[in-house]
C-alpha cells in the first residue's frame, strides 16, 4: 500500500462521473473538511490476500502521524494513482471502508471522498514540515508485518476452547488437572505446555550448543532467521534421514512423487486451503503475480490426484514427498534452533480413503507406522507423549469413543486428550508423539489428521462401487515428523543422557564415524590406516594429528564416536584390536572383521553413505570456531 498524507486547512471534492461500474452510490454532491489530514492512498495487488490487516496497518500509520501533527479529523480519499498494480476495487474499497470504521471507533472523525469516481478537488496543505509525507508498506517475506498474517484457521484456532483429558490404557478419560501423573512426569509437562499454549523461550535450548559443538548445523546470518546451514557431519545425518524415511515409505506402499514449491496465491482451491490451515506462509512476487511458498506437499499432491482416473480398488492409495523444503513463517520468538524453524525438510505422505471407517482403519495403522519410525530413531514409547484431538461432535459417536480407546491400548501408556468445541481447520480427528525437551517444551514428531474438506475443495474424485465418483476422505501423516526435528529430539536426548551421568550416543547408523582408529604415535599411522581401509562399508577415519593418545581418544568421546580403536606395536603384530564400546564402556578384543560384522549386524536395514569428510583427521577443517 502507498499513502500520501497532508496536513490540510481544508479540502473539498465533488464527483463527476462514474469511473468503474461498481462505484459506491454518493448522494452528498460537493463535501468540505477542514483542518484535517488527508489521506490519499492506493491499495496494491499485493495488498489482497489480507484486507482486514492491510486497514489496520493504514490506521496504525495514520494515528503515527496525526498523533505529530495534532489532527482530529482524517478525510481517505482512494486515489490509484499512486501504483502501477492496484488492487481489485473491491478490495480497495474494503481497505478503505474498514479503515474508516477502525479510525470512528477511535478518537478521530473519519471521512471519505467517494470510491469509483473521477471528482475535483481543491486542498490547502498547512506548509510546516511534517504536512507532507509519503509511506509504503506491505508483507514482506520475513518482515514483523508479514509475521503477523495468518491464516483463518490459525485466528480460529486462537479462539477455541478446549477440554484437556487423560485417557489411560483401558480406555477410562480423567480430567487432566486432576490426573495422578506418577510415573509420567514428562506427560504433566507436555499437558501443562499445550495448555498454556507458551511458545516461546527466552533461553536456548541445549540442543543448540550441542548442534554446533558437533560441527553438525548452525545458523545463516546471510539469509532469513529460521533457515539453518548443515556442515558435512549434519548433512550427512540429515541425508541418511531422508534416504531412510523414503525406502521405509516407499515399502509401506506408499507411492513417491515431486511437486513445485511455489504455487499461486489466486488459484482458487489453494487460496481457499491456505485459509483452513493453520500456519503462516511466506509471499513471494513475479511478474506482478503473487505466490506463496508451500508449508507442505499437500498442495502439489492434491492438484495431481484432481487430475488422476482412481477406482475404489485402488483405495486406500498412498502417496508420498519427501519436501526439500516446506516453509512456514513461524514468529521470531518461537523460533528455536532445531526444534521450530522456517524452512524444513517434511516427509509428507496422503492416502485417500472411501470412508470414515477406512479412513480410522488407515489412521491406526500409521499410529503404529510412527511407532515404529521412532524405535528405528532409538525413541521408546517411555521417551515420548501422545496426543489425540477430536471435535466433541466426534467423541458423541460410541464407535469412535472405541476407537480412541484402542490408540491408547496400543500405545500402553495414558496419552493426553484434546477436545475441541468445534472444528477449527479441515481435519477431525488428528494425533501425533510428541518429544518433551529439556526445557520442558513439546514438539512433534509423528502426525496423522483426518482430512474432510479437500477431497471436495480439489475436486478428487474416485469411482466407486455403485459407479457414482465421489470425494474421498485423506489422511495427512509425516511418518517421523520433520527431518530436522528428528535431528533436534536426538540432541535434546543427549543431552538428557548427559544430565544422568550417562554416555550419549547418536544410533549407529546414523553416526557421522562409527569407528575411531586411533595410533598411539606417528610410527603408527600406516597401520592405522590399514585397519581403516579393512573396514568397507563402514565409516572408519584414523586421528592421525600430533596429538597424545589420551587427546585423541578425549576428542573421540566428544565426538560420540560409538567405536574407539587404539591401534600400536601389540595391535600390528597380534592382528587383533582392543576396542572400546562407548554405549557400555567396556573394552573388547577383536578383529577387524568381526568388528566390521559388529556394526554392519548393528545397522542392518538402514541405509549408507560414507565419510562425509576426509578419512584422516589431520585434512579436516574447523567449521565453527
Amino acid at each position: 500500500m502507498k499513502i500520501l498524507l497532508l496536513h490540510s486547512d481544508f479540502i473539498e471534492f465533488e464527483p463527476t462521473k462514474k469511473a468503474i461500474k461498481s462505484a459506491e452510490e454518493w448522494k452528498e454532491g460537493k463535501k468540505r473538511v477542514e483542518d484535517c489530514l488527508v489521506v490519499f492512498l492506493s491499495v496494491e495487488k499485493r495488498d489482497e490476500a489480507r484486507p482486514a490487516r492491510m486497514a489496520e496497518d493504514l490506521v496504525r500509520e495514520i494515528e503515527k502521524v496525526a498523533a505529530q501533527v495534532k489532527a482530529a479529523k482524517i478525510v481517505l480519499y482512494p486515489y490509484v494513482h499512486l501504483t502501477s498494480t492496484p488492487s481489485k476495487p473491491d478490495v480497495a474499497q474494503k481497505v478503505m471502508s474498514e479503515a474508516e470504521k477502525l479510525l470512528n471507533r477511535k478518537k478521530y472523525k473519519a471521512y471519505h471522498a467517494p470510491f469509483g469516481w473521477y471528482k475535483m478537488f481543491n486542498i490547502k496543505v498547512k506548509g510546516h514540515p511534517l504536512s507532507e509525507l509519503s509511506r509504503e508498506f506491505a508483507e514482506v517475506p520475513g518482515s514483523a508485518k508479514q509475521e503477523d498474517e495468518i491464516s483463518g484457521a490459525l485466528a480460529e484456532e486462537e479462539k477455541v476452547k478446549s477440554t484437556w483429558h487423560i485417557m489411560t490404557p483401558d480406555g477410562k478419560l480423567h480430567p487432566a488437572d486432576r490426573f495422578d501423573y506418577k510415573g509420567n512426569e514428562n506427560l504433566k509437562k507436555f499437558y501443562q505446555y499445550e495448555h498454556s499454549k507458551a511458545r516461546s523461550s527466552k533461553i536456548d535450548p541445549p540442543h543448540i550448543k550441542l548442534m554446533r559443538q558437533m560441527e553438525l548445523v548452525d545458523f545463516e546470518c546471510g539469509s532469513d532467521p529460521g533457515n539453518l546451514r548443515f556442515y558435512p557431519k549434519g548433512r550427512l545425518m540429515k541425508g541418511l534421514l531422508e534416504r531412510w524415511i523414503s525406502d521405509k515409505t516407499a515399502r509401506y506402499g506408499a507411492m513417491e512423487v515431486e511437486t513445485p514449491i511455489m504455487y499461486d496465491y489466486e488459484h482458487p482451491a489453494l487460496k481457499d486451503y491456505l485459509e483452513r490451515f493453520p500456519a503462516r506462509q511466506y509471499v513471494v512476487e513475479s511478474l506482478k503475480r503473487r505466490f506463496f511458498l508451500r508449508f507442505s506437499a499437500c498442495f502439489g499432491q492434491f492438484l495431481m490426484n484432481s487430475c488422476m482416473n482412481i477406482s475404489y480398488k485402488d483405495l486406500p492409495m498412498k502417496m508420498f514427498e519427501l519436501t526439500r523444503y516446506s516453509f512456514r513463517l513461524e514468529k521470531s520468538g518461537e523460533l528455536a534452533g532445531l526444534r521450530r524453524l522456517r524452512a524444513f525438510t517434511m516427509p509428507d505422505l496422503h492416502t485417500l480413503c472411501r470412508d470414515m471407517k477406512s479412513a480410522k482403519d488407515e489412521f491406526s495403522s500409521q499410529f503404529k507406522y510412527g511407532m515404529d519410525c521412532l524405535k528405528d530413531l532409538g525413541f521408546e514409547p517411555a521417551e515420548y507423549e501422545a496426543a489425540v484431538r477430536f471435535t466433541q461432535d466426534f467423541w458423541k459417536e460410541k464407535a469412535n469413543k472405541d476407537w480412541v480407546a484402542s490408540l491408547a491400548k496400543l500405545f500402553r501408556r495414558p496419552i493426553l486428550i484434546e477436545m475441541w468445541d468445534r472444528r477449527f481447520a479441515y481435519f477431525d480427528p488428528k494425533f501425533e508423539f510428541n518429544f518433551v525437551d529439556c526445557l520442558d517444551k513439546a514438539a512433534a514428531l509423528t502426525t496423522v489428521q483426518i482430512d474432510h474438506e479437500n477431497g471436495k475443495r480439489y475436486n478428487i474424485l474416485y469411482t466407486d462401487k455403485d459407479n457414482k465418483r465421489k470425494h474421498p476422505l485423506i489422511l495427512h501423516c509425516s511418518p517421523p515428523g520433520a527431518i530436522e526435528r528428528i535431528m533436534y529430539a536426538l540432541l535434546e536426548k543427549a543431552h538428557k543422557d548427559i544430565c544422568a551421568k550417562k554416555n550419549p550416543l547418536f544410533p549407529m547408523w546414523l553416526s557421522p564415524t562409527q569407528v575411531r582408529v586411533c595410533p598411539v604415535s606417528d610410527a603408527y599411522n600406516k597401520f592405522a590406516m590399514e585397519v581403516a581401509g579393512k573396514l568397507e562399508g563402514i565409516r572408519a577415519d584414523v586421528d592421525d594429528r600430533v596429538e597424545s593418545i589420551g587427546r585423541k581418544i578425549r576428542d573421540a568421546e566428544m565426538e560420540w564416536v560409538p567405536l574407539i580403536v587404539v591401534v600400536g606395536e601389540k595391535e600390528k603384530k597380534s592382528g587383533k584390536l582392543a576396542v572400546r564400546f562407548r554405549d557400555t564402556g567396556k573394552v573388547k578384543e577383536m578383529k577387524p572383521e568381526e568388528m566390521a560384522d559388529y556394526v554392519k549386524n548393528r545397522t542392518k536395514g538402514f541405509p549408507f553413505q560414507p565419510l562425509p569428510l576426509p578419512m584422516q583427521l589431520s585434512r579436516r577443517p574447523t567449521f565453527v570456531g
